[in-house]
């Protein structure tokens, strides 16, 4: 009886684990590899800060968003900076409905995510449709 009870554990067990939902929340680096970005849970929402630059400083100091619109804003530093923002579920695998901060251009775009994978996830920022627009896939790191 004992090993039955196990059994049905066991399998209890896995089959909860196949059933999680696949998650973005982690570390995750772009295709250039030139910055890491930690995705993590807002409220009922999924959100992103740049956490590590390959190059953190110029001139000697910490980069700031230079090019942000909003002069109040163009002295905070970049490390640290929430770039992505209210991203919800949409579907298995995706989360839709979010925005994308570029601070290489201070703009900021519509933007979903979409795993393609445990280690790949496909990013896309774009005005208006999301048939256009640019893409790039990032790579997990944790």
């Amino acid at each position: 009886m004992r090993k039955i009870f196990l059994l049905a554990l066991f399998l209890c067990l896995t089959t909860l684990g196949w059933a999680q939902k696949k998650s973005p929340i982690g570390i995750w680096t772009n295709e250039e590899k030139e910055a890491r970005f930690e995705i993590y849970q807002c409220g009922d929402k999924l959100c992103g800060k740049i956490i590590w630059l390959k190059e953190p400083n110029r001139d000697g100091k910490p980069k700031l968003d230079q090019f942000n619109p909003d002069p109040k804003q163009q002295k905070r530093p970049i490390i640290g900076l929430v770039f992505l923002k209210n991203f919800s579920p949409d579907g298995e695998g995706k989360w839709d409905d979010g925005t994308i901060y570029d601070p290489k251009s201070g703009k900021t775009y519509s933007s979903y995510m979409k795993l393609m994978g445990n280690d790949k996830m496909e990013v896309k920022g774009y005005i208006g449709i999301s048939l256009i627009g640019r893409s790039q896939v990032w790579t997990r790191v944790q």
